[in-house]
């Protein structure tokens, strides 16, 4: 599916308006992403609660992959046509929607809901919201924009369970509360988002099957590789360092378990900050070296039941999740044309959250044959080669252009 003009009314020198607009949108994308974290923490208390297996965890999450990649495929493109205002006025709304079947869910059949209309609402948002940061940006900066991206992309998927478990674990109505929240958080951004500036295109939307412009294809493959492997790492932490925590300390804290998962993207977005600027394959290089030692950490942590170690593993994991992501977008932003830009970011997030979904779907079905922790060790061994490899081939190509 994909466009082919669209003309971006750019002013030519910034101003408060457009700045304010800039931030709006990072706002947006800040707290829309927040909201699909906020489950994390809590599914602990569904099972006990609803009487399902960590399996049925899997399926839920599986739902939410399964209509987040067709949303993002049609959104994107479709918002390079008929502008950003019209797809992600939307979104938002259905955001809340889904934190609203969260809040009201009194059955395991709310939670698929939920996540159903949480994975629209984000595939229709991500690629569009990017798109509109770069478009948006006051002075016309894509590797501002692409940090920006990144840092609320990132401190959402962070703050998410963060606030989850503390709201959960000190405040009234544990698993309402979070949700309301939520949506009073999206308001502002619907604001926003309903006030965006018009885009024009000279040619109709018309679905056809997503590619990548022969220009940057290589640029695609090897930094989409790259996303995507931080994303799969990403995954893996967020679907077991919440239980890992609770084993290895022996609390139950939910504010604890959440906490863990937020000290990770934490990690990341500071390296994003202080990799600013920064030679992008470089980044990757490092980026990618700090993922596979994290991985080889989190599987020795567990093996030896260090709470320690694992708070090194998730430290380094989530330093080089943020350079290997970062990056990955800036060499993406820089490459796709502009009348493809939401197309091809489209197609990217695609790839990053197929990251996310394959650990925890994949080690979720896997752990029923072998047990968790040979489940966990297997898989992280796997991607930590992926890390290695794909290493070596950004550090041919950096030598290439040297």
């Amino acid at each position: 599916m994909t466009t082919e003009r669209l003309a971006v009314p750019v002013s030519g020198t910034p101003t408060a308006g457009s700045s304010a607009r800039f931030w709006a949108t990072a706002y947006t994308l800040l707290f829309l992403l927040t909201g699909t974290n906020l489950p994390t923490p809590l599914y602990r208390g569904y099972q006990q609660d609803f009487g399902f297996s960590p399996l049925v965890v899997t399926l839920i999450f599986a739902v939410y992959v399964a209509t987040l990649i067709p949303s993002l495929l049609i959104a994107g493109p479709l918002s390079d046509s008929i502008g950003r205002r019209k797809v992600l006025l939307p979104a938002v709304v259905l955001a809340a929607l889904g934190s609203l079947a969260f809040a009201l869910a009194d059955n395991i059949m709310w939670l698929f809901g939920a996540r159903l209309l949480q994975g629209l609402a984000v595939g229709a948002a991500s690629g569009a919201l990017t798109a509109a940061l770069s478009e948006l940006e006051p002075h016309g900066d894509r590797r501002r924009a692409a940090l920006v991206s990144t840092v609320a992309s990132v401190g959402g998927l962070g703050a998410g369970p963060l606030i989850a478990g503390l709201l959960a674990q000190y405040a009234p109505s544990p698993r309402v509360l979070p949700f309301v929240v939520e949506i009073l958080l999206l308001v502002p951004a619907a604001i926003a988002m309903a006030t965006l500036p018009k885009t024009h295109t000279t040619t109709k939307w018309r679905p056809r099957r997503p590619s990548i412009p022969s220009s940057m294809r290589g640029v695609f493959v090897s930094s989409g590789t790259a996303s995507f492997l931080a994303f799969t790492v990403i995954g893996l932490f967020l679907s077991l360092v919440p239980t890992y925590v609770t084993k290895l300390s022996g609390s139950s804290n939910l504010a604890l378990a959440g906490g863990a998962v937020t000290l990770m993207l934490a990690c990341s977005v500071l390296a994003q900050i202080r990799a600013s600027g920064k030679e992008s394959l470089g980044i990757q290089i490092a980026g990618l070296a700090m993922l596979a030692a994290g991985l080889v950490l989190l599987a020795v942590a567990g093996d030896i039941s260090s709470l320690p170690l694992l708070l090194v593993a998730t430290v380094i994991g989530g330093l080089g999740q943020g350079l290997a992501f970062l990056g990955g977008i800036t060499e993406i932003n820089h490459a796709a044309p502009k009348d493809r830009h939401a197309d091809v970011l489209s197609s990217f997030y695609v790839v990053i959250y197929l990251g996310v979904g394959v650990p925890v779907i994949g080690v979720g079905f896997l752990a029923t044959a072998t047990g968790l922790l040979q489940a966990v060790q297997l898989f992280a061994g796997v991607v930590a080669v992926l890390c290695l490899v794909d290493l070596a081939v950004l550090a041919r190509k950096r030598r290439a252009h040297a």
